[in-house]
């Protein structure tokens, strides 16, 4: 037995983005990589950076972490500042991933010290001297500004 052919075809759209959008956002990415390219050309200096601040404090510490978000820190002694559950250690773990990542691009040890900085204007920072990574961690929230700030207390 055979199945009934239908007559009824449907027919696909002749435009999925209609011209004129398509012609905007070609025109758009255009005129950015113009922008970006003049910038390069007359190495116009760089305006939207952290401000540098005088340092308060400052801690050399050592991260370890694991998937699960349980980290530990240690001071540059070896000594452990703090062991935290994965609850409590979840984005301090995930620097540490990150840590590991760009170490591993550069080449070098991943069990490094790194920097830990408070800064006149209460910024913290992390800093990895070994590759010139660095993190101003007031970007990510302040729960998570406090995971560090703990540490340099």
């Amino acid at each position: 037995m055979t199945m009934p052919v239908h007559p009824y075809k449907a027919q696909p759209e002749a435009e999925l983005i209609p011209r004129v959008l398509g012609r905007a956002l070609t025109a758009l990415v255009l005129v950015c990589l113009a922008l970006v390219a003049m910038a390069r050309l007359t190495d116009r200096p760089l305006e939207a950076t952290p401000p540098v601040l005088p340092v308060v404090a400052e801690r050399v510490i050592i991260l370890s972490g694991d998937m699960s978000g349980a980290a530990r820190v240690l001071d540059a002694n070896g000594q452990v500042i703090a062991e935290l559950t994965p609850e409590q250690g979840g984005f301090i773990s995930g620097v540490y991933r990150v840590l590991v990542r760009e170490r591993t691009k550069h080449g070098v040890a991943l069990d490094g010290p790194v920097r830990l900085v408070r800064t006149q204007g209460n910024r913290i920072a992390i800093y990895d001297d070994t590759t010139g990574w660095s993190a101003d961690l007031m970007g990510f929230g302040l729960t998570n500004t406090r995971a560090f700030a703990r540490l340099l207390d």
